[in-house]
């Protein structure tokens, strides 16, 4: 809450939109980037409305539902559609993560449950998190969510691997990449959910500093 600006970059969107149905009421235009072609192309098919898209109402509806607003679900969609103006291919390894795409600094960087599946490491991570930096504006935020403590996660009886993370790891990464951490959350996962290992969930935002001090 209190975020707000004209653009919005989604890194790691995957084939969802649920991360967006907030934040496209506080800025204007969202660029949504992640390194699967799959991925890219369902997200598309939703936004073009095409047959076979994935019927996202059910979540919608519970989001509108939170905020007090559950019979504007229709018109959340199209806000959404609306405002996602591009959908790109980046990769969070390279300096630049949409190369040989450069993107004009945004208000606001988005990530998440990411960087985690991205990174085989630590040093990876922080180095991530740099490439990440440099799509934010000085005085920019970023909001990240992640998981902690987790080494794999299933779906579809395909294994992942997950890079496990504590708390301070997190925070430790993002100062290390130029921002001033503004805001952590952490809540425990449930247990006895055999898809994954993790022991909680991490919420932080953090603002980019106007200089290169760190």
């Amino acid at each position: 809450e209190g975020l707000r600006g004209e653009t919005l970059i989604d890194v790691g969107c995957g084939p969802t939109i649920y991360q967006l149905l907030s934040a496209c009421q506080s800025f204007q235009e969202i660029t949504a980037l992640d390194y699967t072609d799959q991925n890219r192309q369902e997200l598309e098919k939703w936004l073009r409305k095409e047959e076979g898209a994935f019927d996202w109402r059910p979540v919608v509806e519970y989001v509108c539902e939170l905020e007090g607003k559950r019979e504007k679900w229709a018109e959340r969609e199209e806000m959404v559609r609306r405002k996602v103006k591009r959908v790109l291919k980046c990769d969070v390894t390279k300096a630049n993560p949409t190369e040989p795409i450069s993107l004009p600094p945004a208000d606001c960087v988005l990530s998440t449950l990411c960087l985690e599946a991205a990174c085989r490491d630590l040093a990876t991570f922080r180095s991530a998190l740099r490439n990440l930096a440099t799509l934010a504006k000085p005085g920019g935020h970023l909001v990240l969510l992640t998981v902690l403590k987790e080494t794999y996660y299933a779906f579809n009886n395909q294994v992942f691997s997950c890079l496990r993370l504590e708390k301070e790891e997190v925070e430790g990464a993002v100062e290390a990449a130029g921002f001033d951490v503004r805001f952590t959350q952490v809540q425990p996962y449930p247990p006895g959910d055999e898809r994954v290992d993790c022991e909680a969930v991490m919420g932080l935002v953090a603002q980019k500093r106007l200089s290169n001090r760190v």
